[in-house]
């Protein structure tokens, strides 16, 4: 496990140097950058191999990257550690409906199982993550995943050092995919406590589940499902209306205690809920807390619009929409998956878009997530700056999403030393070649976690 490079300045020799490659910073800047110098769990300088070099000393490590390329950490805005620890290398798109979930029912089992995700993690190159959804709501869930105990374990692992990814949490004050109601999730948000270093692991607000997904026909939509029938915001109320006006006050609790919000939201109609929600605490009081609309299946031309105008992100897994496109078409009528997921429309609105995992519901492996992507935009006439739009997805976007834009997901002096080294330069490549390119080298905090290859 890493330790922390101690905070102080960058003025003196660096820590580490990586020379003979190519860094890809996910900014305008340096396009032609070689090298990186990192002190004191910050970068120092992005540049060429002699300009690096100078900020070397006798106590410097020196990696020859041999043309490999180096890139921000990844940050999956949206994984479920503690219960890919449990499953891996399972996922839930395996096997049938009998697999076993794996339940984790102490806590040197959950610990584990944190522990064990995060060198999954590290092994791919995945700097920080987002567990989006643990709380007292779980509490007596099946997985054993997600309640009390495994927010207590985190800030115990946080404390002592031994979390090797940056972990950003949404608290859970109803079940996992299922209910919630305005007075638990009041309670909860009176309750919330932030941690003692957020820079490793934050508490930044409240996930809701507005409804679930439309394979199910649980998502709420304007329209009703091909066999006749409709679904209800899982939100408790005594009628559609109360749902609505019940999701809406949850949204409006948490931004008035300058808390973040992510929303499971599907269809379109808990979208809509949703965007009117944040419009009108917004209008109550002026803040960009980052409220993000998780999934957004359904979003439509509008829907996207507003998002933008509002600065509401969109967390999307462009893997659940191929592998359920099928499912989709029969349950709303053929073609309808093909109106869903609007990917590039996100993209040339501006949207705030993360390309994430959902892990374990999917691999963890970022790469995939980028070739799959790929593959639902269909053909672009520039692959590589396709590459790089959706490699901001993976980084410097999710940091935005983490309210950590000034200090982490992009490579410029006096950012945070987290990087992800490839065996290639992946704007070489295109997206769908993305996953037969290597992780040979993860740095966290300027410590590597990972090292594939015996370079470090």
């Amino acid at each position: 496990m890493p330790v922390r490079a101690p905070e102080g300045s960058t003025r003196g020799a660096a820590d580490l140097v990586l020379r003979g490659g190519v860094v890809r910073t996910i900014t305008d800047q340096h396009p032609d950058a070689t090298a990186i110098a990192l002190r004191g769990g910050r970068i120092v300088h992005v540049g060429d191999d002699r300009e690096v070099l100078a900020h070397a000393g006798p106590g410097t490590g020196i990696i020859d990257l041999s043309g490999r390329a180096v890139l921000p950490g990844i940050n999956d805005a949206h994984l479920h550690a503690t219960w890919l620890g449990a499953l891996w290398p399972r996922t839930l798109f395996d096997g049938d409906s009998a697999r076993p979930w794996n339940p984790l029912r102490t806590n040197e089992q959950r610990r584990a199982a944190i522990l064990r995700a995060g060198e999954l993690l590290s092994s791919l190159g995945i700097t920080s993550y987002t567990e989006p959804g643990l709380g007292p709501g779980e509490d007596d869930g099946p997985t054993g995943a997600f309640g009390s105990s495994v927010v207590g374990l985190y800030r115990e692992l946080a404390a002592e050092g031994r979390l090797n990814a940056r972990v950003t949490v949404l608290s859970l004050y109803g079940e996992l995919d299922g209910r919630s109601s305005l007075p638990d999730v009041l309670a909860g948000l009176a309750a919330h406590r932030s941690s003692a270093d957020p820079r490793w692991l934050r508490f930044a607000g409240v996930k809701i589940f507005a409804d679930g997904i439309p394979p199910m026909r649980s998502a709420y939509t304007n329209c009703c499902y091909a066999d006749g029938t409709a679904a209800s915001l899982l939100v408790d109320g005594d009628d559609d209306a109360d749902r609505e006006g019940n999701l809406a006050r949850m949204v409006a609790a948490a931004h008035r205690a300058g808390l973040q919000v992510g929303v499971h939201a599907t269809g379109d109609r808990s979208i809509d809920v949703v965007l009117d929600a944040v419009e009108r605490a917004q209008a109550e009081r002026a803040a960009d807390l980052g409220h993000y609309v998780i999934h957004g299946d359904m979003a439509n031309s509008a829907q996207l619009q507003r998002m933008a105008a509002l600065g509401v992100g969109l967390d999307v897994q462009p893997g659940i929409a191929l592998r359920t496109r099928d499912q989709v078409d029969a349950v709303l009528g053929p073609g309808s998956a093909a109106a869903f997921w609007r990917l590039g429309e996100a993209l040339e609105r501006g949207v705030r878009m993360c390309v994430t995992s959902d892990a374990p519901v999917l691999s963890p492996d970022w790469r995939c997530q980028i070739a799959a992507a790929d593959e639902w935009l269909g053909p672009a006439s520039d692959l590589r700056q396709r590459m790089a739009q959706l490699l901001r997805c993976c980084t410097a976007e999710p940091a935005s999403q983490d309210g950590a834009a000034a200090w982490k997901g992009v490579l410029a002096p006096g950012m945070a030393a987290d990087l992800c080294v490839l065996a290639a330069d992946p704007l070489a490549v295109a997206p769908g070649e993305l996953p037969e390119v290597d992780v040979d080298l993860t740095v966290v905090d300027g410590r590597i976690v990972h090292d594939r290859t015996g370079i470090g």
